[in-house]
């Protein structure tokens, strides 16, 4: 609107005029200025669809939307395939075949139904295959050709991330997350948030940013080299259940702004999210054509992996499946794989409460925010004993293991009712219940500090039985415990991922013996340093290698936003997500072209050598 509206006449406004005459004046002059902005702004069209209505909370049909996060069946989800939404058979929208019923974490009735293709489709699995290999090997578009596509991708990154801001499409988006994945309000609306700034980070020149080249002189006139970002063509994607819109969403657009051409698969539980998502992408000006999207199971995905031999391979998810596809792909994969994610508190407890507080509200919503199920969250406790002495730590009436105390109170606190604790999705009452048991098997000393238990029945919850239902748990074992055989500290390091967390404590004369632990863990996606004491929070650095590291005293382990690298570190397949190193290391590759264009010396000695 700003661009429409003529600027406010104010030459008549001057000192000499009296402090009334001023104020009425700008007063008629300011209303004057905004009802011609609104006028103007009524009439620029929607960038989400010319039929926004709502109805209930999140409910968003616009020209582009197919589902209704509110009813108890929310819709139907179908495949893209060059450009064209068919059935698992291949068969276009209209389609009645048979469809997998995903039923509702919350209540087990039957809620979406998804169109999954089966390995033993030949037809449709071949033209899946052929889709990604008709991609050639320099991609729908690089820096020499078609280079206006970055521009397109630009523009189209706008629409949405402006698409994203009205609260409508917003609300929409996170309830129906909150549907498909229970999670808190707030945990589903920051998926959201984090998904629209990455939009608006690569709207307008940023996409062809990416791929922005170098130069260097060659060895005589005429000669050259220039460093670019080249693409792979055809490529594949598969995502994880936990964050349905932002993992599927950051790692599609960095593939596309590049000038792959990707077929995407996430979680058929899910898949409901990914989409409605591609749905808006079209809207936005998206070709249709530069992205296929498969409903299927693993087998399903792996036979066609093999079928088709992408140029690379994006996985999100299980480190056994991540390595399984690293031996089945040659090594042409990236990974961000699970993490067995540590924080340790360092030997400096803050000198006020409030600080503690925060420390203590962080710690629990990194091991128990949408039940523990992200690969970030805090898997693993080390408490310097300071932080639980009554004397050092600054709370009224402490007593007992003051920060362990903390933790559980704020545990209790999480309920069914507004999804701070809700359905694990991937592991079982009974599964937990084994691994706990385990655990206490290692030594007398080893106890449940908090939880331990299913869902109270008080909570009268009807979450389907193949799915967790189960308190935040943190189980105490000593180091020593952890660190005395390799069989003892693989059981202690084994993930769940759900509402889980070892806790152990140290002094100071055992440092090295932390120190130690960090490093015979296998994953190393992130970390939390709790402490502003330099020296120490140095010596932790400089010995530890996880790829996203929090250090101070307002250290994390989750929370994947989009202006910093996420992803793990110590191997040379990690993948990263969100920024701009992440984008190029995954979804790019590097060419170098030598110019050399004369003149010809004049004289050049033409020597046979």
């Amino acid at each position: 609107a700003w661009g429409c509206v003529a600027p406010p006449d104010l030459r008549g406004v001057n000192r000499a005029a009296s402090a009334s005459a001023l104020s009425s004046k700008t007063t008629a002059i300011m209303a004057a200025f905004i009802g011609r902005a609104r006028a103007t702004m009524a009439m620029q069209p929607t960038l989400v669809g010319r039929t926004l209505a709502i109805s209930g909370a999140g409910r968003a049909m616009t020209s582009w939307s197919t589902c209704d996060p509110n009813a108890e069946h929310v819709g139907r989800v179908l495949n893209l395939l060059q450009g064209k939404w068919v059935d698992g058979s291949g068969a276009d929208a209209s389609s009645s075949a048979s469809m997998t019923s995903v039923p509702d974490p919350m209540t087990g009735k039957p809620m979406v139904d998804v169109s999954e293709v089966s390995a033993s489709s030949g037809k449709v699995m071949a033209a899946f295959a052929g889709s990604i290999r008709a991609c050639p090997k320099s991609g729908l578009h690089n820096p020499i050709k078609r280079p206006e596509r970055y521009l397109a991708y630009g523009d189209i990154s706008l629409k949405v991330a402006a698409a994203l801001r009205e609260d409508a499409v917003a609300e929409y988006f996170a309830s129906l997350i909150a549907r498909v994945a229970p999670k808190s309000k707030g945990q589903a609306m920051g998926e959201v948030v984090v998904t629209r700034k990455f939009f608006e980070n690569f709207a307008g020149d940023n996409v062809r940013y990416l791929a922005k080249s170098f130069t260097a002189p060659g060895d005589y006139q005429g000669q050259r080299t220039e460093g670019l970002r080249w693409p792979f063509g055809g490529v594949a994607i598969v995502t994880p259940f936990n964050f349905p819109l932002e993992i599927p969403a950051l790692q599609l657009m960095g593939a596309l702004y590049m000038g792959n051409k990707p077929v995407l698969k996430t979680d058929t539980k899910v898949s409901v999210v990914v989409a409605e998502l591609l749905r808006l992408l079209h809207h936005c000006g998206m070709p249709a054509e530069d992205c296929d999207f498969i409903n299927c199971g693993g087998e399903t995905m792996g036979e066609l992996i093999r079928m088709a031999e992408p140029r690379n391979t994006l996985f999100t998810g299980s480190s056994k499946v991540a390595e399984s596809l690293a031996r089945e792909l040659g090594g042409k994969i990236f990974v961000e794989d699970a993490g067995f994610d540590w924080k340790i508190m360092g030997p400096d407890v803050p000198e006020d409460e409030k600080t503690v507080r925060h420390v203590a509200w962080k710690a629990d919503q990194d091991a128990y925010a949408f039940s523990g199920q992200k690969c970030s969250a805090q898997s693993m406790l080390f408490v310097h004993d300071n932080w639980n002495d009554p004397a050092k730590v600054p709370i009224g009436q402490a007593k007992g293991r003051v920060f362990e105390e903390m933790l559980a109170d704020r545990a209790s606190k999480r309920k069914l009712a507004d999804l701070t604790v809700g359905p694990v999705l991937t592991v079982t009452n009974e599964r937990i219940e084994r691994h706990i048991a385990g655990l206490l098997e290692l030594d007398e000393r080893v106890e449940v500090l908090f939880g331990g238990r299913r869902l109270a029945p008080e909570v009268n919850h009807t979450i389907p039985d193949c799915y967790g239902s189960f308190q935040p748990t943190a189980v105490f074992v000593p180091l020593d415990v952890m660190l005395r055989d390799d069989e003892s500290f693989r059981r202690v390091t084994t993930e769940i991922f759900g509402p889980f967390q070892v806790v152990t404590r140290y002094s100071d004369d055992q440092i090295p013996m932390v120190l130690d632990a960090c490093e015979r863990m296998n994953q190393h996606l992130t970390a939390a340093v709790v402490s502003n004491d330099v020296h120490f929070r140095n010596k932790v650095l400089a010995h530890t290698v996880n790829g996203t590291t929090y250090a101070g005293m307002g250290a994390r382990t989750t929370g994947a936003p989009q202006n910093h690298w996420f992803g793990p570190a110590g191997d040379p397949r990690g993948a990263g997500i969100g920024s701009q190193e992440a984008i190029k290391l995954v979804w790019s590759c590097h060419r170098e072209i030598v110019y050399d264009e004369g003149p010809v010396p004049s004289d050049a000695q033409l020597t046979t050598t």
